[in-house]
């Protein structure tokens, strides 16, 4: 068996081996895996003496080491396991040995062994550690002999740290118990004899082997966190600590004697990150004496003599900075107990006091890993200061003097470094790492402000302004000088126009938006708009729009804002060029009541840019993509073109604008881009992609010029659609877009890009749409449209129908039968996954509530019409069996609405409550249907599989069940209460229950709804 495993290993991890027969070999070793007794020719193999492969040797563990971890093993069995590995370990890492395993056996080894652990620590193995103790050698060997077996023992000590006390690691309930119980086994056996060789190691090898020492540290700073600390850190250890954390000398980063210094860092990190109460807490950081610790690292030359040079150490300074951290949150922690007096408060003080030049110089290191390490410590002292805010109202005196040096800290760590390039392909990655850096730098900033907000606004101007004012001398800003005090513009709105805007009656709203309109001032005056750097021109646009504002008290200003926009949209760097055109859009949408006499002028200058070409994927390579557009798609940029044609439209739109200007404006863009669309359907109808993409485009900027140029919407009271003469340029671009629909109706880009546009045309057409509304339905509900663009159209549409409620009958009455028909198709289509039932689900619930809204304004006779006549059963069908469906009950509730509302309008007059009065509906008949197909329906509901009465959803579905069962009680009169109280019967409901049930369907029907509900969620108990 042995032989036969070993072949099949080596053949399936040999690269010459044929595939056939490398499956073949595969297939044996996953039945040997699977096999219970496959382990024992494994471990046989693994142990055996001469050594097989090494690849033999790592797969044989791994069989081994699964059947530890996974077949759960007999006792006898594990034992076996543990006497040969133990047997294994003794003979290859004796004293003297040369057979030395590879990492990944070593790795593979430790791993079995400490499952080994956990399985039998408790009570076959209690010699475990013993065990592993003797292979490092005893107290007079230890540090003279057997290097390997001092690794080993090291490597296994650590992993059952990572086993049974890592805290990163999720555990079930169960996991963490048993993980808790080793924990406690080993203090009381163990730990004292652990620390004592831990010491010993560290003690007789740190003289000999940093890598033995540096692991050893690493294992200490694993265990010092859930045993008693005394046992670990004696004053061996410390001098050690000590000795090897304030190495000096220019150290290289990868050296044995850095490694070391960084663990020995490390383990005091780790020290101080052990749970402790406050007053042992800062107790342990004074008697490791971390500030002096700190204080020499800072001031070694790595980190201060080689700071800002290629040799920095960046990994010791990152080192040091979480140690800071670490003691940081826990002063920090101490401080914030109210509860924490005395000595304790003022040592923390103290230390607080210490550590805070060492928190500044980490956190404006020029190294964001270096900054970002104590950002948390930082953000925790910041919302302590809050608190005290909060609750007392001002900022303790022993505190006050902090927040400037770190409010400045903050500021000046958001300015980019002097080795950045902006812009740069290559530096994507630090941008967007700088970018996130700047978000977290914001929060502290914020939290500042809320402190103490003065301070804030006072700072903020001092820094803004003096930049700003180089701009007048020889000592000009660089383009990161700007870009700093204009993205501190930026965020300083938050506090300047927080309140609703920068003005109340005509005066600046505030002290912090008074200085916010100087800075505004500033920047319109100094033309900042020319400064060359792309960084620059992007804030000056962000904050132009930010604090548009300012404009509209200062109107001289836009028309000089606005040239520097019309540069900004044709500028060459592509960021600037394609980001301008949705800023020029929304910076000319705030002012449009401003630009009435410069509407034409503002068109024709962007006239150039309103050219529409479409381009397919294939028609860029990947460096015209990178180069000409900044990495983005020929599609991201169209649809950032597609702003230009909406700030058109807004641009035009004004009552400002006179009318034959609208209509200029308005004909000199839509005329080419019609002109366009006829030059490219040919093309199309004959399958060209390109001439295909075209008309999607043209048809998507259509649209977009309607939409900037009007606001209105059928059915928003006040307001309306353009005048004629404007309409009539926008019904060309309707009928150019119909034209091209109709002919490339199966084309889904067209469709969609069309049923975009038809939304935008109803504001700039009104009521003249309508003539077009059958042409509409037959494109963009044709044969090829899916169920989402179905339902997308049916909102749209039932906009329409509620917007045009007095106009639209006749129109509706020819074109909803082809409309149901279309729709009953797509409700009739199988789903093939999660994404076909979500469209499904949507189209059912769109295709309802444009029934309601039919039912809701005075519409339904055109359900009821001889024209609409053939298709009134398969629409009373979907309602029925819509209204019964658990499983969408979003659905089941309007449709349960539609039916009540087609018994409160075909049901005739109400009938008062105890009369015998014949009920009198609408249309005849319509009685005794009620009673036949629709007053069942709440019965058939509940009866249903997958009801729940308790569902939150479903609670919503009884309530308009319920409102259905009122109506008809008022529609029908006694035939139906009678009816009702036999329905009620055949349930099972007593007497009594019965006469509650018609008690309550004779009061008001928001009681009856709750009623209702909640006697079904009894019933169903």
């Amino acid at each position: 068996m042995d032989t036969q495993v070993e072949q099949a290993i080596e053949l399936a991890f040999d690269p010459r081996t044929q595939q056939q027969l490398k499956l073949q070999a595969y297939d044996f070793l996953n039945q040997l895996r699977e096999n219970s007794d496959g382990w024992q020719a494994c471990l046989s193999l693994f142990t055996r003496t001469p050594a097989p492969s090494e690849v033999v040797r790592l797969v044989c563990l791994e069989i081994v080491n699964n059947a530890v971890q996974t077949q759960r093993l007999d006792q006898q069995s594990l034992i076996y396991i543990r006497d040969s590995l133990m047997g294994y370990v003794r003979k290859w890492y004796a004293p003297g040995s040369t057979s030395v395993d590879s990492p990944p056996i070593q790795n593979k080894f430790t791993q079995t062994v400490t499952y080994l652990f956990t399985l039998l620590y408790p009570s076959q193995w209690r010699s475990f550690f013993d065990d592993f103790r003797e292979l490092a050698g005893d107290a007079s060997a230890l540090g003279a002999t057997n290097p390997a077996g001092t690794i080993v023992y090291l490597r296994v000590i650590g992993s059952i740290h990572d086993e049974i006390a890592d805290v990163m690691i999720p555990r079930t309930p169960d996991e963490q118990k048993r993980c808790n119980e080793l924990k406690d086994m080993i203090r009381v056996r163990d730990v004292s004899k652990v620390a004592v060789t831990l010491q010993e190691i560290l003690s007789r090898w740190r003289q000999i082997d940093l890598s033995i020492t540096e692991t050893c540290l690493r294992t200490v700073a694993k265990w010092v966190s859930w045993v008693d600390i005394n046992l670990v850190l004696n004053s061996t250890v410390q001098s050690a600590l000590l000795e090897l954390a304030g190495q000096q000398g220019n150290l290289d980063s990868e050296s044995k004697e850095a490694k070391a210094r960084d663990a020995a860092i490390d383990t005091f990190t780790e020290t101080v990150g052990k749970k402790m109460p406050p007053n042992d807490k800062i107790e342990l950081i004074r008697y490791l004496n971390l500030e002096g610790i700190v204080g020499q690292l800072l001031a070694s030359p790595a980190l201060s003599q080689l700071r800002n040079t290629p040799e920095y150490d960046t990994d010791l300074a990152e080192t040091v900075a979480k140690l800071v951290n670490n003691a940081m949150y826990d002063v920090v922690k101490v401080l914030d107990n109210d509860s924490v007096e005395g000595d304790t408060r003022a040592n923390a003080e103290k230390l607080l006091h210490a550590f805070m030049p060492y928190l500044l110089r980490l956190f404006s290191d020029e190294y964001d890993e270096i900054c970002s390490a104590v950002i948390p410590s930082l953000t925790d002292l910041l919302t302590m200061l809050r608190r005290h805010v909060k609750t007392k109202g001002v900022v303790p005196s022993q505190y006050s003097g902090m927040l400037q040096p770190i409010l400045d800290a903050i500021i000046a760590k958001m300015k980019y470094d002097e080795t950045a390039t902006w812009g740069d392909e290559d530096d994507v990655t630090d941008e967007a790492e700088f970018q996130e850096l700047r978000k977290r730098l914001h929060v502290l900033q914020q939290t500042v402000a809320a402190i103490d907000e003065q301070l804030y606004v006072d700072t903020l101007t001092r820094v803004v302004a003096s930049i700003f004012s180089r701009l007048d001398s020889t000592d000009k800003p660089n383009w990161r000088d700007l870009d700093l005090a204009m993205h501190e513009m930026y965020l300083f709105g938050e506090l300047a126009i927080r309140n609703g805007g920068m003005w109340a009656k005509s005066a600046p709203s505030s002290i912090a938006s008074q200085r916010l309109i100087e800075m505004m001032s500033k920047i319109v005056e100094a033309d900042l708009a020319t400064y060359p750097h792309p960084a620059v021109q992007l804030q000056y646009m962000e904050i132009s729009v930010r604090y548009v504002q300012f404009f509209e008290q200062n109107p001289s200003s836009i028309e000089k804002v606005l040239e520097s926009f019309v540069r900004f949209v044709h500028s060459d760097h592509s960021k600037v060029r394609l980001r301008s055109w949705y800023l020029f859009q929304r910076f000319v949408r705030h002012l449009r009541t401003q630009l009435g006499n410069i509407a034409q002028t503002v068109v024709q200058a962007i006239a150039d840019l309103l050219t529409v070409k479409a381009e397919l994927p294939e028609d860029r390579d990947d460096e015209d993509i990178s180069s000409e557009d900044g990495g983005q798609s020929a599609d991201a940029v169209f649809n950032s073109q597609l702003f230009l044609f909406e700030a058109v439209g807004t641009v035009a739109s004004p009552s400002a604008v006179p009318l034959e200007t609208k209509v200029a404006i308005v004909k000199s863009v839509i005329d080419p881009l019609a002109d366009s669309l006829r030059g490219h359907l040919q093309p199309a109808r004959a399958g060209d992609a390109r001439a295909v993409l075209q008309i999607h485009h043209v048809i998507m900027a259509f649209g977009s010029i309607a939409y900037g140029f009007s606001d209105w919407m059928p059915g928003v009271k006040g307001g309306g659609p353009p005048p004629a003469q404007v309409s009539a340029e926008f019904m060309i671009a309707s009928e150019a877009s119909l034209t091209a629909l109709n002919a490339l109706k199966q084309s889904s880009d067209v469709r969609n890009a069309a049923r975009n546009a038809f939304s935008r045309y109803l504001g700039v057409l009104g009521a003249q749409i309508l003539v077009q509304l059958p042409r509409w339905i037959d494109g963009l509900l044709s044969s090829a449209s899916s169920n989402d663009e179905m339902a997308m159209f049916l909102r749209t549409l039932g906009q329409v129908v509620y917007g045009f409620k007095s106009e639209i009958s006749d129109i509706l009455d020819q074109l909803l039968s082809p409309l149901l028909q279309q729709v009953f198709t797509g409700l009739s289509q199988p789903t093939t996954g999660t994404d076909d039932e979500v469209q499904l689900k949507e189209l059912k619930q769109q295709y309802l509530n444009f029934v309601l809204v039919i039912l809701n304004n005075d519409l339904a006779a055109v359900l009821v019409s001889p024209a609409n006549q053939a298709t009134f059963d398969a629409f009373l069908s979907t309602l029925t069996r819509y209204s019964c469906d658990p499983a969408d009950p979003q659905s089941a509730r309007l449709a349960f609405s539609a039916l009540g509302r087609m018994v409160a309008i075909w049901g005739g007059p109400d009938i008062a409550l105890g009369s015998t009065e014949a009920p009198s509906p609408a249309l005849p008949g319509f009685d005794s249907f009620i009673m036949s197909q629709f007053a069942p329906l709440p019965w058939t509901l509940l009866a249903t599989p997958g009801f729940t009465a308790h569902d939150a959803q479903m609670r919503s579905v009884l309530q308009e069940a319920a409102v259905l069962q009122w109506t008809i009680s008022r529609k029908v009169g006694t035939a139906y209460r009678e009816q009702l109280q036999r329905e009620l019967r055949n349930l099972g409901a007593g007497e009594e229950s019965i006469q509650s049930y018609m008690t309550n369907i004779s009061g008001d029907v928001i009681g009856f709804r709750k009623f209702f509900a909640a006697f079904v969620q009894q019933a169903k108990r």
